[in-house]
């Protein structure tokens, strides 16, 4: 990067670049096929129509394409997502009747896709500690993910000038 040379201070920071690539992993098998996603919802994600659609849509084409999924949604349901992210994902597989618990308006969904697609979902409440759940590799066949362990360790490494408003 060319640096202007009359500048009292020049910084640079990466936190933007861990932002962007913080909502999901892929797990893909020894061909290098894409077998399981795991997408961690963000606020943007549920901010407009246009970008919850777009989230949902592309949930959905992962599992049409017989891509396992595993969705981690810590936000409560917004005007675009009344009855939270799996209701709107299971209505494009499926349309049937689905109600959160009004006291645990959070969700972790993971759902298992090859001939059929099957759905497991978790409500939670702001506080709880977030389940293990099955990362499914295929429709008989899954590992435990261990999300409450893998936060923690993540928060272990997360860069400092991040964790500071977070903290507050």
């Amino acid at each position: 990067m060319n640096v202007p040379q009359q500048v009292y201070l020049h910084a640079e920071s990466d936190a933007v670049q861990y932002a962007r690539n913080a909502n999901s992993v892929v797990v893909r098998d020894a061909d290098d096929a894409v077998v399981t996603v795991i997408e961690i919802v963000s606020p943007g994600n549920k901010d407009s129509h246009h970008a919850i659609g777009s989230f949902v849509r592309k949930a959905a084409a992962f599992l049409q394409a017989a891509v396992n999924l595993l969705i981690v949604d810590l936000f409560p349901p917004s005007e675009y997502d009344p009855q939270g992210i799996h209701k709107l994902i299971w209505d494009r597989i499926h349309e049937e009747s689905f109600e959160m618990p009004s006291d645990k308006p959070l969700t972790v969904a993971v759902y298992s896709s090859r001939t059929t697609i099957t759905g497991y979902v978790e409500p939670m409440a702001v506080g709880e500690e977030l389940p293990d759940m099955p990362l499914f590799l295929s429709p008989d066949r899954y590992v435990p993910c261990p999300l409450a362990a893998t936060y923690q360790a993540s928060w272990e490494v997360f860069p400092r000038a991040l964790k500071g408003p977070l903290e507050s």
